[in-house]
């Protein structure tokens, strides 16, 4: 494809299109994220990713609470001692 522009290094330039091309061809970019995310640019920079909705599910599915994920945390019982700054209370604002 013409309108293309240079890849990123971790995608194929195949991955990547421009915002018109895009639009122009929304079922084939739908089509080919099944296979990978697929990059849309904006002035030649990266904008935005069209990945399938299996891929969006497995990445924004959680793993736990945050209390599990604080209770797990190695520095658990590292007895850190920290400091609270004790700065003037904020101006009320109007």
């Amino acid at each position: 494809m013409t309108d293309r522009i240079t890849a990123p290094r971790t995608l194929p330039a195949d991955d990547i299109w421009t915002l018109a091309s895009a639009k122009a061809r929304l079922s084939e970019v739908i089509d080919r994220a099944q296979a990978g995310p697929q990059v849309i640019t904006r002035h030649g920079k990266p904008n935005a990713v069209v990945v399938s909705a299996d891929e969006w599910a497995r990445k924004t599915a959680r793993n736990g609470t945050l209390a599990e994920f604080l209770l797990g945390s190695p520095l658990r019982g590292a007895n850190l001692e920290l400091e609270r700054v004790q700065d003037a209370p904020r101006d009320e604002m109007p």
